[in-house]
């Protein structure tokens, strides 16, 4: 908490910006270490803050340079992305529009009344995982590695405030709900409801076709 204005050294740090006029741009900032004069202080030397909001420690790309990144991820993913990043002269690959959007990606702080829960392909007809939703704030909140009942039993366990689970017609998450949540109240999420609605509609049609074309 001291001022410093002992030097003790320089050193150069290389950071990307965005592009201008159709050329990528980095730059070079002259970084100084200062030492500090506090007799007690465990770090004695210190380098020379720039500001999150202009370029963090340690980061390689300034904080709006970021920016652009997370939502070029967030709208494209990781190939996409990266195809239509080298396009605007920005030098990302695929790997790094991703770990962009998990590192910015805002943690859940506040607590689950009203989620939904469905299961998802990691590999088509191989694995398969579940998601659970905050339906409140429309944001996905955790990716479990299976769709077992008692996978989803043992999170939801945790999580004693939901009072709302919206879930698929399978039995799975409705007996793991009923087991760790038995004073939730469990209903069909509107996608649901209208892929049922539509099955029962064709099902329908398909039985009468004769009847129809008659």
């Amino acid at each position: 908490g001291a001022i410093s204005q002992r030097i003790q050294s320089r050193y150069w740090r290389r950071a990307k910006d965005l592009p201008l006029s159709g050329r990528r741009v980095e730059l070079q900032v002259l970084v100084r270490r200062f030492r500090c004069d506090a007799v007690l202080c465990g770090r004695q030397i210190f380098a020379e803050r720039f500001g999150d909001r202009i370029l963090a420690p340690r980061a390689r790309r300034t904080d709006r340079l970021d920016h652009i990144v997370q939502h070029l991820g967030l709208a494209l993913g990781g190939r996409p992305g990266a195809s239509f990043a080298a396009r605007m002269m920005l030098p990302v690959s695929n790997d790094t529009l991703l770990r962009v959007v998990r590192q910015r990606a805002r943690v859940p702080s506040d607590p689950l009344r009203v989620i939904g829960i469905d299961d998802f392909a990691w590999r088509r007809n191989h694995r398969y995982g579940t998601i659970v939703c905050d339906l409140e704030r429309r944001r996905p909140v955790v990716l479990l590695p299976d769709r077992e009942p008692a996978t989803s039993e043992a999170w939801l366990l945790r999580q004693p405030l939901i009072h709302t689970v919206a879930r698929d017609r399978g039995g799975g998450y409705g007996e793991a709900v009923a087991r760790a949540l038995p004073q939730a109240v469990q209903v069909a999420d509107r996608w649901h409801l209208m892929e049922n609605a539509s099955r029962a509609f064709l099902d329908a049609v398909r039985k009468s076709m004769r009847q129809i074309r008659g």
